[in-house]
């Protein structure tokens, strides 16, 4: 496990549950995970949840069953963003673009997530395109952003296409440099 960015990610998140109590008085919300069972929620509204994040409650889970399902081998930062907590989606800004950074809510949503990622990945096998792992989702379902597998940068990519722009050398320096967007519902 790549203990410095599991620091970021957990720095990000701090500032994330932070920003949203200054602003609201209350933790993070959210309408798209109403009705899904989480250890992390900690109060439902009428069709939200405030959420708070929590340890990953799987120890020692890899995304090795992806890596086995294409017989490659995956980034280790990959693993780590991915299993270092449970959490709800947060929304951010990278420099100009605005995002959602994918989490894992619970233990389904990660073979959830393995499936997708495996989708993904076979996706752009097929394609012959280089193998990404995304990270995070914007407005447009056309882009993403998503981890090179070969050399770990960051890229905003367009789905189905070689059309990627390299966003920050590795997932930390992409991490420390997000802003927080609270959006309160209600």
């Amino acid at each position: 496990m790549n203990t410095t960015l599991s620091v970021a990610l957990h720095n990000f998140t701090e500032k994330y549950v932070s920003q949203w109590q200054q602003q609201t008085g209350l933790p993070p919300a959210s309408t798209d995970l109403y009705g899904i069972p989480s250890p992390c929620i900690v109060r439902t509204g009428e069709n939200w949840v405030y959420w708070e994040p929590q340890t990953f409650p799987i120890k020692g889970a890899t995304l090795d069953k992806v890596a086995t399902a294409l017989d490659i081998n995956l980034q280790s930062d990959i693993h780590t963003f991915y299993t270092t907590q449970l959490a709800g989606d947060m929304k951010a800004t990278f420099r100009d673009i605005t995002l959602n950074l994918v989490q894992v809510w619970n233990e389904d949503d990660f073979i959830r997530l393995q499936e997708n990622l495996i989708g993904h990945l076979v996706t752009q096998k097929r394609l012959k395109l280089p193998p990404t792992l995304f990270i995070a989702t914007l407005d447009s379902e056309l882009e993403m952003i998503s981890m090179c597998n070969l050399s770990g940068e960051i890229i905003l990519e367009k789905f189905g296409s070689k059309e990627r722009r390299v966003l920050s050398s590795n997932l930390t320096c992409f991490l420390e440099e997000l802003t927080v967007i609270v959006e309160p519902k209600g």
